[in-house]
This record gives structure tokens, sequence and C-alpha cells, in this order.
């Protein structure tokens, strides 16, 4: 058993994409003081998975300066009307509870890099 825990267990690693939920949302993402990336995104959806196994590949290198969610609009919708998610992968950057950038659609690794250390750069200005 402690080997298919291991395996299958919902530890993710650390600095990997964080599953979060509408309750949720409001805690880790809007009243956290580290920056989050939340990545809005569906099972059905083919770049979803390319654009999160890209996050899944740059985030832990922020790990600690930057918090990475994934919100599945399949069972998490509340969240996606507030902020307008009309298509996805859609990932909001954000500073403050406030929204600073927003991707939608799928973006290359390194676009994608230059926006996490754009969101960075941002947070140490403001510091």
């Amino acid at each position: 058993m402690g080997f298919l825990k291991k395996l299958f267990g919902s530890t993710p690693k650390p600095g990997k994409p964080q599953d979060i939920s509408d309750a949720l949302f409001p805690e880790l993402v809007l009243n956290a003081e580290t920056p989050a990336v939340v990545d809005f995104w569906s099972i059905t959806c083919a770049p979803c998975r390319i654009m999160g196994s890209l996050l899944a590949e740059i985030s832990p290198q922020y790990e600690g300066k930057i918090n990475v969610f994934k919100m599945n609009l399949d069972y998490h919708r509340q969240t996606a009307r507030k902020y307008d998610i009309r298509s996805v992968p859609t990932v909001i950057f954000f500073k403050n509870g406030k929204e600073i950038d927003r991707v939608v659609g799928l973006l290359q690794l390194h676009p994608l890099q230059k926006k996490f250390e754009n969101l960075l750069k941002r947070t140490e200005i403001e510091n």
C-alpha cells in the first residue's frame, strides 16, 4: 500500500502547480501575500494539457516566490464566471489579489517564462 500511495498519492511535488477550488481561491490567491498564477483548464482541452505541462516544467523555479495553481473548469465554474473565462486554457497572473496579466490560449515556454519573470520583477519593485 505504501508504494501505491507514493506512486498515486495526492501529495504533489514541491513547486508543481496545485489544484485549487472555488472555495479556496480567495484564501490562496486573492488574500495571499505571494503572487499567484492560475491556470484555468478543462479535461477535454488538448492545448490545456500542453499548457499544464509547460507550467509544471517552469513552476519549480519559482517555488516560494510565485504560487502556481490550476483550476479545472469542469468542476469549478464560479471563479471562471467572475473572471470572465471564455476560452481555455487561460492563465491569469495575480499580485495583491488583483489581476495584472492574462494569457488566453497556448503560449510557448520562453514567452510564458518571461511573464513569470515580469510578475517577479513587479513584486520586487513594489517591495
